[in-house]
């Protein structure tokens, strides 16, 4: 089990996110449409706490404020180990600092951060697929390709119990 603090996305943006899963699902490419509990948000995130006390986080998330939405530009598509792959989102200034602002208010609560979450250790990214054969990665590419160069915007945040799906609105985006 994991908690993420996630930016989520506005409607335009998450319906290209969307329609993109529902071209490689047809494709017979897994994403997260179908991945574990199917309650998945299009989302890109901060970090993703391996240990936690909930109350401490939700306290630290609320002092981040809201600093507004957020752009992210994409320019292609980033591959993980495990047959991941994801869009990969544009790393501003102005993203990696919130991030980074944000991982260190989690971390003084005594969250255990995830390595790929630490500041400069961090790739922007919303995911596309999980668990793909290296063979079959090559039609993701393609598609997310066919949509580029796209901006995503993101005026929204939460976190969100990765093993079940369960998401808490905050305010703000931090």
């Amino acid at each position: 089990m994991a908690l993420a603090l996630c930016l989520l996305l506005d409607r335009r943006s998450d319906r290209l996110v969307r329609s993109l899963w529902q071209r490689l699902e047809a494709d017979g490419i897994p994403t997260l449409l179908s991945h574990t509990h199917g309650q998945h948000l299009a989302h890109l995130s901060y970090a993703v706490l391996l240990t936690w006390d909930e109350c401490a986080v939700r306290d630290a998330v609320a002092g981040l404020g809201d600093r507004g939405p957020v752009d992210v530009s994409v320019q292609g598509t980033v591959i993980f180990p495990r047959g991941r792959a994801a869009l990969a989102g544009s790393a501003t200034v102005d993203l990696t600092t919130r991030q980074a602002r944000a991982v260190e208010a989690l971390r003084a609560t005594g969250a255990t951060i995830h390595r790929h979450y630490e500041p400069g250790h961090w790739t922007p990214h919303v995911s596309a697929t999980t668990g793909v054969p290296g063979a079959r990665l090559q039609p993701v590419v393609d598609a997310v390709s066919d949509r580029l160069p796209l901006t995503l915007r993101f005026d929204r945040a939460a976190l969100i119990d990765t093993t079940f799906g369960t998401t808490w609105d905050l305010p703000g985006v931090p």
